[in-house]
């Protein structure tokens, strides 16, 4: 078979963008690589539907398996790319077999950043497998004490929810930073958050440090603070954030920089060579500053990118990055990007069970809108984002000014 796609990963990112080819036309060979052994699935759901055992394994499936015999796509499974030779435009795997390429993307996305690796103790997680949350679902049903959860992130509070409402758990949540959804949220909402995990009995410990980790019998029996404290723990999760998987890239001589850098087409420092999701860092439509989102939408959206062009019918990636969390009964939705010294103005519908939040730049321009249990609304921002027509401060927190008709 000649050179055609080699996709390096098949999570969300990858297996969005064999498919994305497809769909746009292009006939020639791909081969989509994966060092896992499962069928590629989504992430998710592992740590809400999947860990209380409301989805199946199955059910998580990112494509059926007869998807990629029927659009013709080589699936190799649980093998690693171990080596990127450019020159000869080749990608060497770990079972000693070559994969010739004339497009590369690179989709390995992340891994977890090490936190207290030197602990061998038992009933002490990460997630960010299939295989991680089995792991972690067989815990909380066979542990005792409470569970401590070491990062207060979306993961961490979804995690957190889950093992209070459905294993019924005494939860504690750490967070090192002063508050909770410190990179992802804003004050306002995060502390909407931080209210209702409280009401629902988890102990949230804001801007407080671990350092280390106390055992019986080689199973994990607290938790160390740095003031001395120890919180009691039959189980612990480390959720401190992510690292981009860049070493393959950056063995290659490919340009990074806390991610593969690429240009608003994904590609990278070689023009052969496209790098889509978490792994990746890109010039953001918005603002032109280089970033990376680790989220579900930038994966997909990213991976069509990469379809345009390989396919000849090239489009820049300027999507409106946005992303969810469903949790203790709130359905948080966030289109844009919040930073720091934005103003925010509030559209209070607490009385409908709904909240809202716009974050608007010193110039006026809305660059962010966190809604809770407003689906409409968030797809409505979305659009106001995307198109450059904005409300006023004083439309927004008037809750009977029907903002669209902005867009009418």
């Amino acid at each position: 078979m000649t050179a055609g796609v080699v996709i390096l990963g098949a999570s969300h990112a990858g297996v969005q963008c064999a498919a994305a080819l497809r769909e746009s036309g292009y006939l020639g060979s791909i081969t989509l690589v994966d060092v896992q052994k499962d069928h590629p699935y989504q992430r998710p759901p592992l740590s809400k539907g999947f860990m209380m055992g409301a989805a199946s394994a199955e059910s998580l499936c990112l494509r059926g398996e007869v998807f990629y015999d029927a659009e013709n796509i080589d699936l190799r499974l649980g093998v690693q790319a171990e080596r990127i030779v450019r020159d000869e435009h080749k990608v060497l795997l770990s079972d000693g077999q070559v994969l010739a390429y004339e497009t590369l993307v690179i989709a390995t996305g992340s891994r977890a950043r090490p936190f207290l690796e030197d602990c061998a103790v038992e009933n002490v997680y990460t997630l960010r497998t299939l295989r991680d949350a089995e792991a972690i679902r067989a815990a909380a049903e066979t542990t005792e004490g409470p569970v401590v959860i070491v990062g207060g992130g979306y993961v961490g509070l979804e995690l957190a929810a889950t093992f209070r409402a459905h294993f019924q758990r005494k939860v504690h949540v750490v967070e090192a930073a002063p508050r909770l959804l410190m990179r992802a949220a804003s004050p306002a909402l995060s502390a909407l958050v931080a209210a209702r995990h409280q009401e629902a009995g988890t102990v949230v410990h804001a801007g407080r440090c671990v350092t280390g980790l106390e055992q019986v019998n080689g199973a994990v029996s607290g938790v160390v603070m740095q003031d001395g404290e120890v919180l009691p723990a039959g189980l612990v999760i480390k959720g401190v954030g992510i690292l981009p998987n860049q070493e393959l890239a950056a063995m290659a001589g490919l340009d990074c920089q806390d991610g593969i850098l690429v240009d608003q087409y994904c590609r990278t420092s070689d023009s052969s060579i496209f790098a889509i999701g978490d792994c990746c860092r890109f010039p953001e439509a918005f603002s032109g500053r280089l970033v990376r989102l680790e989220c579900v939408q930038n994966a997909h959206d990213q991976a069509r990118t990469v379809a345009s062009v390989i396919s000849g019918k090239a489009q820049p990636y300027t999507a409106v990055p946005w992303f969810w969390s469903d949790q203790l009964g709130m359905k948080l939705q966030t289109a844009g990007r919040w930073e720091d010294g934005m103003t925010c103005a509030v559209r209070d519908e607490s009385e409908k069970g709904k909240m809202s939040f716009f974050h608007f730049s010193y110039s006026g321009q809305l660059c962010a809108v966190e809604t809770v249990n407003h689906p409409a609304l968030h797809i409505l921002s979305r659009r106001m984002i995307l198109s450059g027509v904005f409300p006023e401060i004083s439309q927004v927190e008037n809750v009977d000014f029907d903002l669209k008709r902005l867009l009418a």
